[in-house]
């Protein structure tokens, strides 16, 4: 790459309702095919066609910039959606959280986390101990920015995908993003259920454990969906969104065994 790279981010809306979202860090070679693939997933976009969409640029120095390697990937293959959302919560009490933590915030997540009941932009911020909500705007939540794979190992990440029959970009985002996250100590861990009415799958993602995806976390044709951020108590809010929002991460290959 060169000295300088680029923050791409691209959000998607209807009125109040959230359509879609994108994050990528590229050379100034790759922006135009990438706005343009990220103006297409805004207009074809299961949610429904966006109203307004905004396209964010913005340079990176290149000494800012982590280098990281990926989580661990593993997969839970489950019946239905019941029983997805039943290993979910084994795989968060496995962690130390409470019973009635991991319960509640479930419940917030299927009901639909923010104000009006719908899915929220960004992420849930939730106390490991208390199971209260930490973020500000309970309509935004926290976003997660500026992240993506290496290039030169985009294509070997996309084999091994391929190998396991996921070939599907939303894995590729969804990894990065679970990899990001993981990076902060205060996170002991994320449980995501995707807002696309078209995708089933969710996941549960720490740093010890890696990449827990679960195929099936909620019913077929539902857009309710979203992130939890399990945090530790006494966890500085400021530090952990400015490492959320801010610091730019590039990822290569996976984490081996016992790494």
């Amino acid at each position: 790459m060169s000295e300088e790279i680029y923050s791409l981010r691209m959000r998607a809306s209807r009125g109040e309702k959230h359509i879609s979202g994108a994050e990528r860090l590229l050379d100034f070679s790759q922006l135009e095919a990438a706005a343009a693939a990220m103006l297409r997933r805004a207009l074809q976009h299961p949610r429904g066609l966006a109203e307004r969409i905004s396209l964010t640029l913005q340079p990176v120095p290149q000494a800012q910039v982590l280098q990281e390697d990926l989580l661990r990937l593993s997969t839970f293959a489950v019946d239905d959606w019941r029983q997805g959302r039943d290993c979910a919560s084994e795989l968060l009490k496995e962690l130390g959280l409470k019973p009635c933590v991991v319960q509640d915030a479930m419940a917030q997540l299927a009901a639909g986390p923010s104000p009006g009941g719908g899915a929220m932009r960004g992420a849930m911020l939730i106390d490991a101990e208390t199971g209260q909500r930490l973020e500000t705007d309970q309509a935004r939540g926290v976003r997660v920015s500026r992240m993506d794979v290496v290039p030169a190992a985009r294509a070997a990440i996309e084999l091994f995908l391929g190998e396991m029959a996921l070939a599907n970009p939303r894995i590729v985002e969804a990894w990065v993003l679970a990899s990001k996250v993981a990076l902060y100590p205060q996170i002991i861990a994320e449980l995501c259920g995707s807002d696309d009415p078209d995708y089933l799958t969710g996941y549960v993602a720490l740093a010890k454990n890696g990449y827990q995806r679960i195929t099936l976390l909620k019913e077929p044709g539902c857009e309710i969906g979203g992130r939890i951020f399990f945090v530790r108590p006494a966890t500085d809010l400021g530090e952990l969104v400015d490492h959320l929002q801010h610091q730019a991460v590039l990822f290569g290959a996976p984490r081996s065994e016992g790494a």
